[in-house]
């Protein structure tokens, strides 16, 4: 047989072209957005309590502030992964770095409450977008590497959340939040002035039954990474024969659910809740929901217990002006940096120890940093337990990124892996409301064993799922 009667797929393509220049470009890109959408996110840290006391607004006010743009990000969550699953993964995350830059940089001239609110929620709906890069950039990534290489990828968030405790520690006692909210919208600007040249997935393309162009952006891969493509000619992925057999899961619960050409945003809906997906679905749900409610928790606890503590030990009423309590900041910087050694566990762990080990691993270490903050704590050991805290959360948060995407066929990734993040904007979202508003109220104790609760139900549902994706092939 002729080697032109050989058909390759997309994984085996990739697999001979190797990780090179190209896909560190896509990684730059693509890792530009995950910093943005992370500097946004650490925003919330600052941006309520200096509002609060700029406008005189209450406490519940200040959290809602924080609850609408997780409210945006759950709309933008379920309508970015349906238009990148139908339109493409370019279109996705063009569309959601247009709201993200409009509306992040509006929000710094927002004149009163009602405004910065509305702008937030807006925002909050471009941030919803943020997986549809991650599924992009997964989808140019060699098998063998993917999970370790995903994690280089979440690095951008720290670097992210790191730098914007940098600039807001500089900005915040000179300018005030409104200079740091603008920018803070400018890395969303760098997605637009560079998109024209990001390739289409060719995996997406492969789908659409659009080889050809499939062919046109691996030609390029291969040129610029030095690199010669299979002989033969390339075909429709197609899930490895060898693939059930090298795991305990039936290669049916395990199949590609989508076998027309069009894809209806209902029944694809529908495909993730079919007998074949549900019980990975719900589970990823649950997940989600823990990681991020405890993720966001510890992130919003750190600015809340560094005045609150005092509050509620004393007197004294929270310092009146927020810019000018540097260890607020101080204690926000050194909790963005526990994210680095969070993802030096992760990257270590992920292809070696596997997904899930190293999810339930890290949930479960983080239930142990978090419980002696049941009672008040002096602020160097607060700072050191949330400091552990945030490494293991961030670790567990960027593992289930990875190992999302690596579950679900082609046509439903996007959407399922935005479903998965809308549930957890829903856990970002209520965390504010409920458990910080416990803190406010000097309740730590019940603040504290509600984080501990969600996050130990979270390592547990890790404990059953069916399959482990360690250095398996994408599906088809």
């Amino acid at each position: 047989m002729g080697d032109e009667a050989y058909i390759y797929t997309v994984d085996e393509a990739l697999l001979s072209l190797g990780f090179g220049k190209f896909q560190t470009l896509v990684l730059a890109y693509a890792g530009i957005g995950w910093l943005s959408e992370a500097m946004e996110m650490m925003l919330l840290s600052f941006v309520g309590p200096a509002v609060r006391i700029e406008w005189g607004i209450s406490d519940r006010q200040e959290s809602f502030i924080s609850s609408v743009v997780f409210a945006g990000m759950l709309i933008g969550a379920c309508t970015w992964g349906f238009v990148s699953d139908n339109y493409g993964r370019r279109m996705g995350f063009l569309f959601t770095a247009l709201v993200t830059s409009l509306a992040g940089f509006a929000s710094s001239i927002a004149p009163n409450y009602i405004c910065l609110v509305a702008l937030r929620f807006v925002v909050g709906v471009g941030l919803g977008g943020g997986h549809v890069l991650a599924s992009w950039f997964l989808e140019f990534i060699p098998a063998p590497n993917r999970g370790t290489w995903m994690i280089v990828f979440t690095f951008f968030w720290t670097v992210g959340t790191i730098l914007q405790a940098a600039v807001a520690w500089m900005v915040m006692p000179l300018f005030g939040w409104r200079w740091l909210v603008a920018l803070s919208s400018l890395p969303s600007f760098l997605l637009l002035l560079f998109f024209n040249a990001t390739p289409e997935s060719p995996r997406y393309l492969c789908k659409r039954d659009k080889t050809d162009e499939a062919m046109v952006v691996l030609s390029r891969i291969a040129s610029m990474n030095e690199a010669s493509l299979p002989p033969g000619v390339l075909g429709l992925n197609s899930l490895p024969e060898d693939y059930a057999s090298s795991s305990n899961v039936n290669l049916s619960e395990a199949s590609p659910l989508i076998t027309t050409k069009g894809i209806d945003g209902l029944k694809v809906f529908l495909d993730l809740l079919s007998p074949k997906l549900i019980r990975s679905t719900l589970l990823l749900w649950l997940v989600f929901f823990g990681n991020a409610f405890g993720y966001y928790g510890v992130v919003l606890l750190t600015s809340e217990l560094s005045g609150t503590t005092r509050k509620c030990n004393s007197n004294l009423t929270r310092p009146s002006h927020l810019q000018d309590d540097t260890s607020l900041y101080r204690d926000v910087f050194l909790t963005s940096v526990a994210e680095a050694p969070g993802l030096l566990l992760a990257a270590l762990a992920v292809d070696k120890v596997g997904r899930k080990a190293s999810m339930y691993g890290m949930l479960f270490t983080c239930c142990v940093f978090l419980g002696p903050l049941i009672w008040p704590q002096k602020e160097v050991i607060t700072t050191a337990l949330l400091f552990g805290a945030r490494a293991c959360v961030t670790a567990s948060f960027n593992i289930i990124y990875i190992y999302t995407p690596e579950i679900y066929p082609t046509s439903v990734r996007s959407t399922g892996l935005g479903m998965a993040t809308a549930i957890g904007r829903i856990g970002g979202m209520v965390c504010p409301m409920v458990a910080v508003s416990l803190v406010e109220d000097c309740r730590q104790t019940e603040a504290i064993l509600l984080f501990e609760l969600v996050i130990f139900v979270a390592g547990v549902a890790v404990t059953l799922f069916s399959l482990e994706t360690k250095g398996r092939d994408l599906m088809a």
